[in-house]
């Protein structure tokens, strides 16, 4: 988490666009590897290879079209620090109501983790719980996740063509 703490401040500081699009890519990798300590590898592998894999080719691809630096700005951005903190605070405050890691007694251990072992089997018919829960009552995520990542990639090539037609750009 300190990685990850230290990479976003990395990025945020950065005014060079490309060392904040590999910035970004290793904060991917590293929001992975975290969803790899908590066992939820299938999160894992779904940020590596949208976070740190499409989206830092989308980014360089954009990059490849535009400015390398960011434009100086005027004044302190006064407002969104206090946004952004205030945003912190509330999710702090959500985290300390959420039960301890692991906690037998949390509601997804008691309502949801039982209904998958038990009805998983008779429901979707494959005998591999984890397959079962993917494919089958996770079908949803999978196709929101990839409607996000082509709409992604179709509005890049949209302002790549639009920027290549107008003259803009390189």
């Amino acid at each position: 988490m300190a990685f990850l703490v230290i990479m976003a401040v990395a990025i945020a500081r950065q005014h060079n666009l490309f060392a904040a699009v590999m910035l970004t890519g290793i904060f991917s990798l590293l929001s992975a590897a975290v969803f790899v300590v908590l066992d939820a590898v299938d999160v894992a592998f779904t940020e590596a290879a949208v976070g740190a894999g499409v989206t830092t080719v989308l980014m360089l691809a954009t990059l490849g079209r535009t400015v390398s630096r960011q434009r100086a700005r005027r004044g302190r951005p006064l407002a969104a620090l206090v946004v952004c903190s205030g945003v912190g605070v509330l999710l702090l405050y959500a985290a300390w109501s959420l039960p301890p890691m692991g906690d037998g007694a949390s509601p997804a251990n008691l309502h949801v983790a039982p209904r998958y072992i038990v009805d998983s089997p008779r429901e979707v018919g494959v005998p591999n719980m984890v397959t079962s829960v993917l494919a089958s009552y996770r079908g949803y995520d999978t196709l929101g996740e990839v409607t996000v990542i082509f709409t992604a990639g179709i509005g890049v090539l949209a302002l790549i063509g639009i920027a290549r037609r107008s003259g803009r750009g390189r």
